[in-house]
C-alpha cells in the first residue's frame, strides 16, 4: 500500500489531477462556511446583472452631502464620462466627418477610450454644420447635428440638485452634488459584490455555482457507487463462475451495451416523471444505466485470476465462493475498481449535465446543479446577449472536474498497468 501511494505521488498526471480535484472539493466545502448565503435567494429584480460591486445610489448621494464623508478630488471626470456615453459607432462617424469635411489629416484620430478627449476637442474646434458637406444626404447631416448637440450637453457641468418633499408636499432643494465630489466606497453602508454577476433569476452566480458543484459532485458519487457496485457484482460472478452464469450475465450486459446508454437514460428519466426526479433519483438512474463497461472490465480481470495457484489452493481448502472472491480475487483487482469508480463519477456528472440540458434533470427548487444552471442560461439566451458569466464558469467547472478525474485515472493506469509501466 505504501509503495503504491509512493508510485502515485511520483506520477505527474495523477498529482495534477488530484490537486485540481481536491481544490474544487475544498472550495465547495469551505465557501459555504465563510459565506452563509442562500444560493437560491433572488437578490436582483432583473436578469443577468454583470459582475462587479453594486452600491446603493441613495446612500451614495446621502454620503456625498455629508462634509465629513465626501471628498473633493481634482480629477477630470469628463473623459471617463464621455468615453462611457459616446459609442464606438458615433466616434467612427465623428472621425469620418472630420477627415472628409473638417480638414483633419487621415489617421490622426482614434476611437480608443484614452483618445476620446482629443477627439472631442477636435470636433468642437472643427465641426460646423454650415460647412459644405458634398455627398452627404440630409438624414446624415441631421444625425451629425443631433450628435453635436448631445456632445455639448455632455460637456456641461453634471452637478446634481438634491431635493426632498417638504411638509407642504412641494419639492425643496436640500443641496447640490458637484461632479468633483467623491465618496469612499467603504463609507457606503449598503453594497454587494457579485464576482460572477447574477443569473436570469437575479441570484448570485458564484454562490449558486458553489452549491451546484457540490450537488453535481454528490450526484457523481452516488451514480459512481451504484454503477461500480452493480458492475463489480456482475463482473465478479461472470468471471469466476463462467459457464451458464457467465453467458447469461454477458447476454444481459450486451443488451444494455448495444443500446446507447444515454437513450436508456432519457427514457427512464422521462418515464419517472418530473415530480419524482430529485437529486438522489437522478443519480440512481444514471448509475443504473452506466454499469456495463465496468462489468466487462472486471470480468476480464477475474478470468485472468481465477486459475491462479492461490485461488486453486483456496478452492482445495474448501473455502466458499464469497470468501474466495473477497479474499483471493477482489484485492488483486481493487486498483481497477478504484479507476472504474473515478471514471464513473466523471461520467455521472456529465450525464446529469446532459440530462438537465434536455430538461430531464433533477426537478428541484431547493438547490441547483451544474446542468440546471446550463439549462437556465440556455433557456434565457445568455449566450446571445453576452452574459458569459451565466454559463462559462459552469462549463469551466465541469471541464475541470472531468479533466482532473481523467488525469487521475491516467496516472493510476500508468502505475497499475504492467504494459504501460516503464
Amino acid at each position: 500500500m505504501g509503495n503504491t501511494l509512493k508510485q502515485l505521488r511520483r506520477s505527474p498526471q495523477f498529482m495534477i489531477g488530484f490537486v485540481i480535484f481536491i481544490t474544487v472539493l475544498a472550495l465547495v466545502i469551505i465557501y459555504p462556511l465563510i459565506v452563509a448565503a442562500d444560493p437560491l435567494e433572488m437578490v436582483g429584480q432583473g436578469i443577468f446583472y454583470k459582475p462587479g460591486t453594486y452600491v446603493s445610489v441613495a446612500d451614495t448621494v446621502i454620503q456625498s452631502m455629508v462634509s465629513e464623508k465626501s471628498y473633493i478630488l481634482n480629477i477630470d471626470t469628463s473623459a471617463n464620462r464621455l468615453s462611457s456615453r459616446i459609442s464606438v459607432e458615433d466616434r467612427k462617424a465623428m472621425i469620418d466627418w472630420l477627415e472628409k469635411y473638417g480638414g483633419v489629416e487621415e489617421g490622426t484620430l482614434s476611437t480608443a477610450d484614452d483618445e476620446v478627449g482629443k477627439l472631442i476637442d477636435t470636433w468642437c474646434e472643427k465641426y460646423d454644420a454650415s460647412n459644405p458637406q458634398k455627398g452627404l444626404i440630409a438624414a446624415r447631416k441631421k444625425y451629425y447635428v443631433r450628435l453635436d448637440s448631445s456632445l455639448k450637453e455632455l460637456l456641461k457641468s453634471q452637478d446634481i440638485i438634491v431635493s426632498e418633499y417638504g411638509e407642504d408636499g412641494e419639492l425643496e432643494k436640500r443641496g447640490k452634488v458637484a461632479d468633483n465630489i467623491y465618496v469612499n466606497v467603504k463609507d457606503i453602508p449598503n453594497q454587494r459584490t457579485f464576482l460572477l454577476g447574477t443569473d436570469n433569476f437575479g441570484r448570485d452566480v458564484l454562490t449558486e455555482l458553489i452549491y451546484a458543484t457540490r450537488t453535481s459532485l454528490l450526484i457523481g458519487f452516488i451514480a459512481g457507487i451504484v454503477a461500480t457496485g452493480i458492475g463489480l457484482f456482475f463482473g465478479l460472478l461472470a468471471g469466476f463462475l463462467g459457464g451458464f452464469a457467465d453467458d447469461f450475465i454477458m447476454f444481459v450486459t450486451n443488451l444494455f451495451t448495444v443500446v446507447p446508454s444515454f437513450v436508456i437514460l432519457i427514457l427512464i428519466s422521462y418515464s419517472v416523471g418530473q415530480e419524482a426526479r430529485g437529486v438522489f433519483m437522478v443519480a440512481v438512474i444514471i448509475g443504473l444505466t452506466s454499469w456495463t463497461w465496468t462489468t466487462r472490465s472486471v470480468r476480464s480481470q477475474v478470468i485472468s485470476l481465477r486459475n491462479r495457484d492461490h485461488v486453486n489452493m483456496s478452492k482445495l481448502s474448501g473455502h466458499g465462493l464469497f470468501r474466495i472472491i473477497l479474499v483471493d480475487i477482489l484485492p488483486y483487482i481493487a486498483s481497477y475498481v478504484v479507476m472504474a469508480f473515478i471514471l464513473q463519477i466523471s461520467s455521472g456528472i456529465l450525464a446529469e449535465a446532459q440530462l438537465s440540458m434536455l430538461g430531464l434533470g433533477p426537478a428541484t427548487t431547493k438547490t441547483a446543479t451544474l446542468g440546471l444552471m446550463m439549462n437556465w442560461a440556455l433557456t434565457y439566451t445568455a449566450h446571445l446577449n453576452g452574459s458569459w458569466w451565466a454559463y462559462f464558469p459552469v462549463i469551466l467547472v465541469i471541464a475541470l472536474i472531468s479533466f482532473s478525474l481523467n488525469l487521475m485515472n491516467t496516472g493510476m493506469d500508468q502505475v497499475f498497468n504492467p504494459t504501460l509501466r516503464d
